[in-house]
C-alpha cells in the first residue's frame, strides 16, 4: 500500500545494527566520497536535490526549463476532520460485528473509502520560486555536497548557483554568482486555483488541491521581495516570504515559510525572518549551518570495505539530519519534500505509525543521533490526550493506543482500518520509548515517560482482550500489515504473529521496566498476564507464519510476520540453536522470484 521517499533501506538499517558507529568520526574525504552528483538537474520534483532543516524544506530542480525551488514546512497541513468519525458505528466492537455478520462492506464504505474520497485531512504543499535559467546555457556539474549540506550547481559559462536550508535557523538560501542584471525569483503559487488540468506523473498523486477549494492566495510584490498569503480551511493559515539583493554578477536571497492554526502558539512571520537573516548575512548564516552539520557528523561514523554501502549509510544519515529537528513534528510519508505536481502529495503525506515511520528512526539510536529521534517521542507525549481519547472512542476502554494513521494534532484518518485502527499501534511505539531508555539509561525517562507510556498500552490490551476455549487471551480481531489488504480477510479470528508478537513484546517490558523502577507488585502482574497469551504460531518447515492456518505462501512487503524477530528481538540468534533454527526456515521460505528481489 505504500512505498514513500523517507523510509530507510533495510540494508542501511542492517549497517547500522551491526556496526559499533560511536568510534568512528565521519572525515570531511570520506563524506566526499558520498556526495551526489549529476551532470544534469533533475527534470521531476520527486528526484529533485533534498535540503532541509526538519522543519523547513525544498527541492531543487528543473521545470520547463526554468530552475525551481518547491519550497515546504512540516506543519502546512489541512487539519479538517474525517468523515464518518462521529458516527455511533465508529466501534471495535461494530466492526467486530459486521465481520461476523459477513456485511464487512458496510465497514468499508463507512471507514475506509472516505480516506481515498476525501481530499483532506492531508498535508500540503508551500509553494515555489523559479528562476530562468536559458540565458545560464549548458549545465555542467550538480552536486549535493552532504559535508554541509550545500546543493551546488556549475553551468559550462562560469554561473554558479550554491544553495541550502540553514540548520540552525528557520530560513532557505541561494547565492547565484557570475549572473546579469535583473536575474531575481519569481513566486509559483500552489495549484489551489489553476484552470484547466493538472498534472499527472507516475509518483502515485494524489487528487487535485484544486478540491481543497482554497481562496486564491495573495501575492504581494516589492522591490526584491515577494510575499505569499494563503488561507486554508478553519482559520489555518501561512505565509511565505522571498528576499534577495543584487550586486555585481551575483543575487543572493533567503525564504522562509511560517503557519499559524487558531488557538496554536503563534510563530514569527516569514516576512520578519527573512528580513533578519538578510541583516545576518549570507557568510554569517553560512557559518551557522556548517557549525551544526559538523557536529552533526562527529556525532558517528562508519568505515567498512564496500564503498556502495558506505556511500548508503551516509546518505541515510544526511536525509536523517535534513529531515529531523527545530521542534518539526515527525517525519511524515513525505517529510518536508511534499509533492510539487499540483495535486495532493501521495497518500495524503500524512503520519503512518507502522513500517513507513518506525523505520524512519531506528538509524537515530546506534548512529548517536538521540536528539533527532526524541522528538517523535516529544510529539507523541504532547498528542497523548488525543490518543487516549481515540482509545476510549473506538475501542470503549482506558489505558493507550495510538491511530496507524493520523493527522499533524494525532487525530485518525482512517484508510485501510485493519492498520489505521489497528490494534497493536501503541505498542509498537512504545518500542521507540524503550529503545530511548536502553540508549540513553535516562532514569527521569524511564520514570515519567518510557514504563508510564508501555504501562498504559498495557493497561489498554488487557482490557480489550478475551479468553479464548483453551483459555487463552487473544483479541477480539487481529492483522498483520498489510496480508490480504483491506478485505474481510484482513482480519484474523486468530492472533497473528504480527500482533501476538507486539502484545507479548509489551508485557514483557512492562514487567522489566517496573522491575527496573522497583515496582515489584507491577513487575509480578505483567509477568502474569504474558503468561495468559500464548506463544507465536512456528511452522517446523517454513518458520513464522502469518497466524495458526495461514502460512507465509506469498510475497509481501512488510514481513510483518516476523516482527518477533526483528525488530523485537523476542526470538534472538544470540538465544540459541532453536531461535537459529526459526530464523534460517524463516529467511529460506521465499515464493517466487518477486520475494526474494524485495530483500
Amino acid at each position: 500500500m505504500k512505498v514513500i521517499i523517507t523510509v530507510f533501506t533495510v540494508i542501511a538499517l542492517l549497517i547500522i545494527s551491526s556496526c559499533n558507529t560511536g568510534v568512528i568520526r565521519n572525515e570531511p574525504s570520506l563524506l566526499t566520497q558520498s556526495d551526489l552528483k549529476f551532470s544534469g538537474i533533475a527534470k521531476t520534483w520527486d528526484e529533485g536535490i533534498p535540503l532541509g532543516d526538519g522543519m523547513l524544506g525544498a527541492l531543487v530542480w528543473e521545470k520547463n526549463g526554468r530552475l525551481r525551488f518547491s519550497l515546504d514546512r512540516a506543519d502546512l497541513w489541512d487539519l479538517r476532520p474525517t468523515r464518518n468519525l462521529d458516527k455511533p458505528e465508529w466501534k471495535y466492537s461494530w466492526v467486530k460485528e459486521q465481520w461476523e455478520k459477513n456485511t464487512y462492506s458496510k465497514v468499508q464504505n463507512m471507514f475506509d473509502v472516505p480516506y481515498d474520497a476525501d481530499p483532506a485531512p492531508s498535508k500540503i504543499p508551500g509553494g515555489a520560486m523559479e528562476f530562468d535559467i536559458a540565458s545560464l546555457g549548458e549545465v555542467e556539474s550538480v552536486e549535493l555536497n552532504i559535508n554541509d549540506a550545500l546543493c551546488n550547481i556549475k553551468w559550462k559559462n562560469g554561473a554558479t548557483l550554491q544553495a541550502f536550508v540553514n540548520a540552525a535557523s528557520p530560513v532557505g538560501w541561494f547565492r547565484f554568482e557570475g549572473v546579469k542584471a535583473g536575474f531575481m525569483p519569481e513566486f509559483i503559487a500552489p495549484a489551489y486555483n489553476l484552470e484547466g488540468d493538472s498534472e499527472t506523473d507516475n509518483s502515485h498523486s494524489g487528487q487535485d488541491l484544486r478540491r481543497l477549494e482554497y481562496p486564491k492566495g495573495e501575492i504581494i510584490k516589492a522591490p526584491n521581495s515577494i510575499t505569499y498569503n494563503q488561507n486554508g480551511w478553519g482559520g489555518f493559515k501561512y505565509q511565505i516570504n522571498v528576499r534577495w539583493k543584487e550586486q555585481k554578477n551575483v543575487v543572493e536571497g533567503c525564504w522562509s515559510i511560517n503557519s499559524e492554526f487558531p488557538g496554536w502558539e503563534k510563530q514569527t512571520k516569514a516576512e520578519e525572518l527573512t528580513a533578519k537573516a538578510m541583516q545576518d548575512g549570507y557568510p554569517g548564516q553560512l557559518e551557522q549551518h556548517r557549525k551544526w552539520w559538523n557536529i552533526f557528523w562527529l556525532q558517528s561514523g562508519i568505515s567498512i570495505p564496500d564503498p556502495v554501502l558506505n556511500k548508503q549509510w551516509h546518505l541515510e544519515m544526511y536525509k536523517l539530519g535534513a529531515a529531523i529537528g527545530n521542534g518539526a513534528p515527525p517525519i511524515s510519508l513525505q517529510a518536508i519534500w511534499t509533492a510539487d505536481n499540483g495535486k495532493l502529495p501521495p497518500w495524503k503525506g500524512d503520519f503512518h505509525n507502522d513500517l513507513n515511520t518506525q523505520l524512519s528512526y531506528w538509524p537515530a539510536y546506534s548512529s548517536n543521533h538521540l536528539q533527532q529521534e526524541s522528538g517523535y517521542i516529544d510529539w507523541l507525549q504532547k498528542n497523548k490526550p488525543e490518543f487516549e481519547k481515540y482509545t476510549q472512542k473506538f475501542y470503549q476502554v482506558s489505558g493507550l493506543n495510538v491511530p496507524g494513521v493520523v493527522t499533524l494534532a494525532g487525530q485518525p484518518m482512517g484508510g485501510w482500518i485493519q492498520y489505521s485502527f489497528g490494534p497493536t499501534v501503541s505498542a509498537w511505539l512504545g518500542h521507540h520509548f524503550y529503545l530511548h531508555w536502553r540508549y540513553t539509561m535516562d532514569r527521569d525517562f524511564l520514570e515519567k515517560e518510557a514504563y508510564p507510556w508501555i504501562r498504559e498500552v498495557a493497561q489498554y490490551l488487557d482490557l480489550i482482550s478475551v479468553t479464548d476455549k483453551n483459555g487463552l487471551k487473544k483479541l477480539p480481531l487481529s492483522s498483520s500489515p498489510e496480508i490480504f489488504d483491506n478485505s474481510r480477510q484482513a482480519w484474523f479470528p486468530e492472533m497473528t504473529n504480527f500482533d501476538l508478537g507486539l502484545i507479548r513484546w509489551t508485557f514483557e517490558k512492562a514487567a522489566e521496566l517496573a522491575g527496573e523502577l522497583g515496582k515489584t507488585d507491577e513487575a509480578k502482574k505483567w509477568s502474569k498476564v504474558l503468561s495468559q497469551w500464548p506463544m507465536l504460531d512456528i511452522d517446523p518447515a517454513s518458520g513464522f507464519t502469518y497466524a495458526k492456518g495461514f502460512p507465509y505462501d506469498k510475497s509481501h512487503r512488510h514481513f510483518s510476520h516476523q516482527i518477533a524477530f526483528h525488530p523485537l528481538g523476542l526470538i534472538d540468534w544470540s538465544k540459541g540453536e532453536k531461535d537459529q533454527q526459526i530464523i534460517k526456515r524463516s529467511e529460506e521460505r521465499r515464493v517466487g522470484k518477486e520475494c526474494r528481489s524485495r530483500w
